[in-house]
């Protein structure tokens, strides 16, 4: 597999980026920073164009979605864009019963607990990501020389929404699964990965300059489950896109006791959550992984001399490991002042790489 010569990291566009020459583990020209959940809810832009658009319709039409990505690189001057999609979006391009709803999450029309079940979940076609071509193209050609990240659900948080229907706070319904049934959860999590796989691979070879894969509900595992369960069908959806040169990120939360084994699924990149520090998550990698973190959500609503003190002492952790890129420790809150995250940007651009 490879890029086509028209690539950004190809063609030299992204290629000496601060975000790639960090993810790479080289010195970036300046310390790269960019948020996850970025694009969405803590825009005033973002609230005005998706008005009377549901959730997976915005995220369907390119015009639409290739705005709400650029929309925070204009007003925040982040090192990155991050792909504006949905995790389930596999599954409805797959014909899945799927939908957001608000307040909820996403929510299946019928949940997935039985070999039958799986046996008949229609196969993503290459065909049925034409909408996800389209908007990455499009979004690439406004960026120049600033990365596209793109982005999917790991297998394990897909089919944790598969296997209860809805969001969960402890995802027993998985977790019993792959003890009790775990032919059924081994094929669920393979469809799972093939599904997130094409959607990784769609969105690089359309002009992504990186990967990032998030397990949002890895957390909810001990180590031996995540090694025996999960982490075989996480390296199968990475290996859609392996060979392509472009850099791997693996996140997930409340996973500081699985940082090695998310990293050994084979990924470029470890993102840290807000619970443990980056000097500790470099350790635990033995110093040899750059790493992606962790400003905490909760201090972005905190005086600005909280706030700053702590995005200093983030800098200062994350300086042990070979490469640093700058992000939350989790998602932007939708009540957050933009004019803050702006504020951070600045203040992690004025410290010396």
């Amino acid at each position: 597999m490879t890029l086509s010569a028209t690539h950004p990291l190809v063609d030299g566009r992204t290629s000496s980026s601060p975000l790639i020459s960090a993810y790479r583990g080289e010195r970036p020209s300046r310390r790269p920073v960019w948020f996850m959940r970025q694009a969405g809810r803590s825009l005033p832009e973002y609230r005005a164009l998706r008005q009377g658009t549901a959730m997976l319709d915005s995220c369907l039409d390119p015009a639409m979605a290739s705005e709400i990505t650029l929309q925070p690189v204009r007003r925040h001057d982040v090192d990155a864009a991050i792909f504006f999609s949905d995790i389930v979006i596999p599954l409805k391009l797959a014909g899945v019963d799927v939908d957001i709803v608000p307040g909820v999450g996403p929510v299946l029309g019928t949940p997935v607990r039985t070999a039958a079940d799986v046996a008949a979940l229609p196969e993503l076609t290459d065909e049925a990501l034409e909408p996800i071509r389209q908007a990455v193209a499009l979004t690439v050609a406004e960026l120049g020389s600033t990365p596209l990240i793109g982005f999917a659900g790991a297998p394990f948080t897909l089919a944790a929404y598969m296997v209860e229907g809805k969001p969960s706070r402890d995802h027993l319904g998985p977790r019993t699964m792959m003890h009790a049934d775990p032919e059924t959860w081994g094929a669920l999590t393979r469809w799972a990965a093939d599904a997130s796989g094409k959607f990784l691979k769609a969105q690089l070879e359309a002009g992504a300059s990186a990967a990032q894969l998030f397990d949002s509900w890895a957390g909810s595992l001990g180590l031996a489950d995540y090694q025996a369960h999960v982490a075989p069908a996480s390296g199968r959806a990475l290996d859609f896109v392996r060979g392509l040169g472009a850099p791997l990120i693996h996140f997930g939360t409340g996973t500081s006791e699985l940082l090695v084994a998310m990293h050994d699924v084979g990924v470029d990149v470890v993102g840290v959550d807000y619970r443990l520090p980056l000097d500790e998550a470099n350790r635990r990698l033995g110093g040899a992984v750059p790493l992606q973190g962790n400003i905490d959500p909760a201090l972005l609503s905190a005086p600005w001399k909280v706030l700053e003190a702590h995005v200093l002492d983030v800098l200062k952790a994350g300086s042990a490991a070979p490469g640093h890129v700058v992000n939350l420790g989790h998602g932007v809150p939708p009540e957050t002042d933009p004019a803050v995250l702006t504020r951070i940007v600045q203040l992690i651009h004025s410290v010396e790489p």
